[in-house]
């Protein structure tokens, strides 16, 4: 990691851009308390559901259809509320297509796992290719918010599948109004939506001495767009995850 040396001021204070979890496995409360960090967490966006009413107006049946997609453990969520609002009962031969093992083990919140055909991948639909081939004569339902993932639905479609998405959920900006006055060493983020969320509150955020960490390639060039420093990227080679990556840079201005 190449660190900036004019910015590399010790870091104290932490600001994650994400709900704080439900316990404390986190690998963030283990950071904090091996460097004596002051940690907040702080959602910069949040969820709001799409009725199933307006599903309805739109036009998506979902007996239509034979087979999900998720992406999310939200797409999860809504999918299931919306069709209990719905009064949809999903059949028994739903299959399920799922882009990682934890978006897949989710379902069974919501249904008998070992009785329902589910697959998944690593992290992308792409991984879902060897699978998705021998089930193309399926009708696809794809789940997902107003700011959809279009590289997923870009790829099933031009690979030929037969794919709809409907919009069972929205991401919406959080208010912010109490963070006016507080100041982060480092402020983490996860999407671009967030970083959109940073300036529709702070129209006037001046960076200044707050180091900047982004995962993912889209939330790390929304930042840029936005004239920021981004001191802090994820994944890497030397550091796959977001933590490790922060954990890089504690070490190297730290000392």
């Amino acid at each position: 990691m190449q660190i900036d040396v004019e910015r590399a001021k010790k870091v104290k204070s932490i600001l994650v851009t994400l709900p704080r979890p439900e316990n404390d496995k986190s690998p963030y409360f283990a950071l904090a308390e091996k460097y004596n960090l002051k940690l907040d967490f702080r959602a910069f966006i949040h969820v709001e559901g799409v009725s199933g009413k307006d599903v309805k107006r739109d036009r998506i049946n979902f007996s239509d259809y034979t087979a999900v997609i998720f992406t999310s453990k939200n797409a999860v969520d809504h999918f299931f509320r919306v069709c209990e609002e719905m009064r949809f009962e999903v059949s028994a031969d739903m299959k399920y297509f799922c882009i990682t093992e934890a978006i897949a083990l989710y379902l069974q919140k919501y249904i008998q796992y070992r009785k329902r055909k589910i697959f998944f991948g690593k992290q992308t639909a792409k991984d879902l290719e060897d699978v998705l081939k021998k089930h193309n004569s399926e009708k696809f339902l794809f789940p997902c918010s107003d700011v959809a993932n279009e590289e997923t639905q870009n790829w099933l479609q031009d690979n030929g599948y037969d794919s709809t998405p409907v919009v069972l959920f929205k991401t919406v900006i959080s208010d912010l109004n109490d963070l006016k006055e507080v100041f982060y060493d480092v402020i983490v983020f996860f999407s671009p939506s967030s970083v959109q969320s940073l300036f529709e509150n702070f129209s006037d955020f001046v960076q200044n001495n707050t180091r900047i960490a982004a995962f993912g390639a889209t939330t790390q060039q929304a930042l840029l767009d936005h004239g920021l420093i981004l001191d802090i990227p994820a994944p890497t080679p030397e550091a796959p995850s977001m933590t490790m990556a922060v954990e890089q840079y504690i070490k190297a201005v730290n000392k």
